[in-house]
Formats: C-alpha cells, structure tokens, sequence
C-alpha cells in the first residue's frame, strides 16, 4: 500500500517537473522574442531619430523668440557650411531639453533640432566631426548626432575600450550608430556588442 502510494507521488512529481520544464523552455523562447523585439524597437527609435542634431553650449535665450531663424542664420557662420547653394536649412522642429533651470550660473539646456533634410544633417554632422568643437561668443559649442538611450549607452560602452586599444596598437573605428571595428594583422572584424 505504501509503495504503490509512493509510487504514485513520483509520477505526480515526475509529471510536474515535465510540466515546469515546458514552461522554462517557453520562457527561454519568449525571452529570446523579447530581446528580438527590444533590438528591433531600438533600432526604430534611432531611425526616427537620424535627423536630429543636438548642440551644446548655447547660451539661455541667445536665440530670442525664434529658435528656428536663430538656428538657420548661426548654423552656416559657426560651420562653415554654406546652405545656399541647395535648398535652404529647415527644420521639422527645435527646441530645448527639459526644464528651464534656475540660476545664473546654470548650465545652458541643449537644443535638439530635426532637420527637414536627412543630407545637410549628416552634413552638419560630419562637418562636426572633422572640425571639432565651434566656438560662438566666448562658448563652445559642440553639435552631435541623436541617438535612443540604449544606442548612447553601447557607444559609450565601445568608447570606454579606445584606451586599450590604442595600448595594442589596434586599428579600430566606430560606424555611425554603435558598432566597432577592429583590425589586426589585415584581419578585420565588427562588433555589435562590447
């Protein structure tokens, strides 16, 4: 009586532990999606994002009451770049991040602009890069590319391993959203994940 008692809370357990197995393996498939989709909304947000452009460094209220003509007459005079000879520099949409912060001695808050036309902000971009920071009124201005809090954080990640590279004497780069290149012994390799 007590072994076929016994016997029968084995297969209960055995059938509960094939149950909880199912389960995991569920989980494992669902996470697996999860991170599937989490990859491919990231990448959507930075889609949505290629044609914004951040400054730094512009001080409070030196654009006055139109931050886009302040923007459209500043941009080619800080750059370099001369928007006339295409069609001229537009945007979608400027404004400053976040709240205004009180005090005089307060960091500026950046602008972020998207602009109407994908080539003059990589344009703008890409002059940015090459030139370095600009400068305008005593400041520093510095223009960078817009990316999803998860892109920044994989780049920032990549950045983080400059240092050691260059100890090894690597040849190394960075594409335009966060992937690294390596290149040893005219052997290269990518990297999406530091």
């Amino acid at each position: 009586m007590e072994i076929a008692s016994f016997q029968t809370r084995v297969l209960g357990l055995e059938q509960r532990v094939s149950t909880v197995e199912a389960h995991a393996s569920s989980f494992q498939d669902r996470d697996q999606e999860l991170l599937f989709l989490r990859s491919k909304l990231t990448d959507l947000e930075d889609r949505s994002r290629r044609d914004n452009v951040r400054f730094f460094r512009f001080s409070e209220n030196i654009e006055g009451e139109d931050l886009h003509g302040f923007m459209r007459d500043t941009l080619p005079r800080l750059t370099g770049i001369t928007f006339e000879l295409e069609p001229p520099l537009e945007f979608q949409k400027a404004h400053r991040l976040g709240p205004r912060r009180p005090g005089t001695d307060a960091h500026p808050r950046p602008i972020i602009a998207c602009l109407l036309r994908h080539a003059q902000s990589r344009q703008l971009i890409q002059k940015a890069r090459t030139q370095g920071p600009c400068q305008l009124d005593g400041h520093t201005i510095r223009i960078l590319a817009d990316f999803s809090k998860e892109t920044s954080e994989r780049r920032r990640a990549f950045l983080a391993l400059r240092p050691h590279l260059r100890q090894l004497e690597v040849k190394y780069g960075m594409f335009d959203l966060a992937r690294m290149w390596i290149t040893k012994n005219d052997a290269s390799k990518d990297f999406y994940d530091p």
